[in-house]
């Protein structure tokens, strides 16, 4: 399964020409790709769908989800933890 994560953006910078940010999701941080949310800024809350922020959310939001994700034990699942990728789904 792949969910769309909700998570704080805790740094932005450039890689090849691209945005990209360092996503913390409840202490498990992300690269991400910011391509479709130039205007994103430290400290605001993003929607992360297969390595890419889709959308902004508000902290209220993103703290309720999180909170479930991880009572239902799948945040891991979904992020990977320890430096481990996140298992890949086959085909649907």
């Amino acid at each position: 399964m792949c969910l769309a994560v909700p998570g704080r953006v805790i740094g932005i910078r450039e890689e090849r020409q691209t945005l990209m940010a360092t996503v913390d999701f409840d202490g498990i941080r992300k690269s991400v790709c910011l391509a479709y949310l130039p205007e994103v800024e430290c400290g605001d809350y993003v929607i992360v769908h297969v390595g890419f922020a889709i959308s902004q959310v508000d902290e209220a939001s993103a703290l309720e989800t999180l909170a479930m994700f991880k009572e239902l034990g799948i945040l891991e699942e979904n992020l990977g933890v320890d430096g481990r990728p996140a298992a890949v789904a086959g085909p649907a």
